[in-house]
């Protein structure tokens, strides 16, 4: 391990670390523009110059330059000053003053280091050139007179995207980045790019004149989209969610975001239920809570038992799931189900659903059988770790219909009884098998998969799609055969808690009970509607498909008279004269705690090794994408103008004029 001196610190970094890496273990700020952790090094904008002895007597690039023995590195010299306020000037030669119009500011790199290490004044009076816009799509806004040539958008595209769409073009002076063609970006995680750029060239579309970082209320979230359980900061003013950006943490999402996570939030203020709503003579009516809860006492009189039946759907947190079941067991009724796709895997432990590999430990994954589990669409952060392992030397090995994954995968045909013929190659240490809820559609199939990785000695994952899902599983919220047994069970009066991506023809004979947020598909086969409050409108607790235990915070208010899920069945249960026992969220989540220990702190709870699973037989059936649309996939996107735009454009050919056009 290299040891070397920083102003006269000494320091000492692994082996391979750069200088700027060890001027930062010293603790001390090197400016950059090109240099981003997690891409490759390009050395191009020159702003992290350092003076370095044994060396030549001049400054040089701390990014590109490998940390060694008895280096001696000056960072705060009148040399490494003037170059690099000979560096910020050249910068700032043709970039435009578009600071009072430009989203960047505020929290723009550019302003800040101009500040910091810039000179007080412009020598420069020349034209400055200008750069026509480039089209990049519905999510990334282009102003590329701004644009600094740091390549940082071009490198994430590359190798952490995987989608080769943005590069550079012309030499020099003329040097411009775009997009292929000037085509929409198809990557699903393109909006992290706003986050890379330094300078407001690339910046966010939807979120465009919205309003100015320091009028934003900050307040840290989970992501609902799909079940990786991203950290996000969600940024508010007045009763509104103008935006969504992903925190870091190295375990689940590093620091990017699907751009579903990104852009969806613009659905939380359209198509909402904000009253109660109850069906009268066949039609939907307004109607006060008091009136909505009658009507439910009126359905409920009488029953008991399995009359009764409860369904959880993707986005429903862990305290509305908990507040539902304990109702249903006022009742006496076990009649509960989670599994609103018809998805069948084992419940009898927790090893059984979650994705026991985590999703860090993919990266040290050496082969990786994908049965019916498309990630890029599924978990698009989990293939990012999948693309790392790759890139390492992996190799994917895949069951399903074909797709383009962003990295090389071997398709071993459509049908999941390819599972009985698999290549030699597939063994040793490292293995993985990740099953998709594609898979576990097929009857057999999850215990096909389950003895596959057994008798690999392979590492186990359930790749799950709802956010939702493995908290309810924790909770125990499922029913011996499923959806299916519900349904065979024909109950009498059916509560659904959020559930937007399910037939529900099989109930049309129960009187149903819709607790959620949007006029959706749910919505439109209730009986009673009682509006419910979204992700960003509660504090609540979900569990990603890891197991991991994550707590958000409430950033806005329920619209209307939206309330929280479990207050409405609070208040509900007393009605219908069977109390639920905490009146406060404190009180709810100390009978969660004191019922499910797992459940009670954050973070991975240690779970018994997988046991054996059960096969009948061979099994086969040809496996179908549970996700036909990855901008689509639950209510709150589905009301996003951002997401039905992309939606169309990315996956379905339309064409959008810009303003100008």
């Amino acid at each position: 391990m290299p040891k070397l001196k920083v102003d006269g610190i000494e320091v000492e970094v692994p082996a391979g670390a750069t200088v700027l890496q060890a001027c930062e273990a010293a603790g001390k700020e090197i400016p950059r523009f090109c240099y981003h952790e997690r891409l490759s090094i390009a050395g191009n904008c020159r702003m992290c110059l350092v003076e370095v002895k044994p060396g030549p007597p001049k400054p040089q690039a701390s990014c590109a330059l490998p940390a060694a023995d008895n280096q001696e590195v000056r960072t705060d010299s009148a040399m490494v000053k003037k170059a690099r306020e000979g560096v910020m000037e050249f910068l700032l030669i043709n970039h435009p003053l578009d600071c009072p119009i430009c989203d960047q500011g505020g929290e723009c790199d550019l302003q800040d280091q101009s500040v910091a290490y810039g000179r007080g004044h412009s020598r420069y009076d020349e034209n400055k050139r200008a750069v026509t816009e480039k089209y990049m799509g519905p999510i990334v806004k282009t102003q590329m007179t701004r644009c600094i040539q740091c390549t940082r958008c071009v490198r994430f595209a590359e190798e952490v995207a995987g989608v080769e769409e943005i590069g550079a073009i012309y030499r020099g002076e003329n040097m411009q980045i775009t997009s292929y063609l000037e085509r929409a970006v198809s990557s699903e995680l393109s909006g992290n790019v706003v986050d890379l750029c330094p300078v407001g060239a690339l910046t966010s579309k939807p979120y465009q004149y919205e309003a100015r970082p320091w009028e934003l209320s900050k307040t840290f979230g989970i992501d609902v989209m799909d079940a990786v359980g991203t950290n996000i900061r969600l940024d508010s003013r007045g009763r509104q969610v103008l935006r969504a950006l992903p925190r870091l943490n190295e375990e689940v999402n590093e620091e990017w975001a699907s751009d579903k996570t990104r852009h969806a939030v613009d659905g939380l203020v359209r198509n909402r239920i904000d009253k109660p709503w109850v069906r009268k003579d066949g039609k939907l009516v307004p109607a006060s809570w008091q009136e909505a809860f009658a009507a439910i006492a009126a359905a409920a009189a009488g029953l008991r038992g399995d009359a009764v039946a409860g369904l959880a759907g993707d986005l429903a947190e862990v305290e509305s799931v908990y507040a539902l079941k304990q109702l249903l067991a006022g009742f006496g009724s076990t009649l509960h189900e989670a599994r609103v796709d018809g998805a069948m895997f084992d419940v009898a432990a927790p090893a059984d659903w979650r994705f026991n590999p985590g999703i860090a430990g993919l990266e040290t994954a050496r082969t990786i059988l994908l049965v019916g589990a498309n990630p890029r669409w599924e978990a698009p952060l989990v293939n990012t770790r999948i693309r790392k392992a790759v890139k390492k030397g992996a190799k994917v090995f895949a069951i399903g219909p074909e797709v383009d994954l962003t990295y090389p995968a071997r398709w071993l045909g459509e049908d999941i009884n390819a599972l009985g013929a698999l290549p030699e190659e597939i063994g040793g240490e490292g293995v993985v098998v990740i099953v998709g809820t594609g898979a576990c559609a097929i009857e057999g199939g999850y215990g096909a998969a389950r003895q596959t990785a057994a008798a690999l000695g392979a590492g186990f994952g359930l790749l799950h799609t709802a956010a939702g899902r493995v908290g309810a599983l924790e909770l125990g919220f499922v029913t011996e055969g499923g959806l299916a047994a519900v349904a065979a069970a024909a109950p009498k009066l059916l509560f659904l808690l959020g559930v937007d991506e399910t037939d529900l023809s099989p109930f049309a004979e129960s009187f149903t009970v819709y607790i959620g947020t949007h006029g959706d598909r749910g919505a439109r086969a209730a009986d009673v509607i009682l509006p419910g409050a979204a992700y960003p409108e509660k504090p609540g607790t979900w569990v990603n498909l890891e197991g991991r235990v994550q707590r958000a915070e409430r950033a806005v208010f329920p619209v209307g008279d939206a309330r929280e899920d479990w207050t409405i069945l609070r208040a509900l249960s007393g009605v219908l004269g069977r109390p639920l026992p905490f009146d406060t969220l404190a009180q709810l989540r100390q009978r969660i705690a004191a019922d499910h220990p797992t459940l009670a702190e954050e973070g991975i709870a240690p779970v018994a090794a997988l046991g054996a699973a059960a096969k009948g037989g061979d099994v086969s059936g040809a496996i179908r994408w549970p996700i036909e649309d990855f901008y689509l996939t639950n209510p709150i996107a589905r009301a996003s103008p951002t997401m039905r735009r992309c939606s169309a454009e990315l996956l379905h050919g339309a064409q959008f004029a810009e303003a100008a056009e």
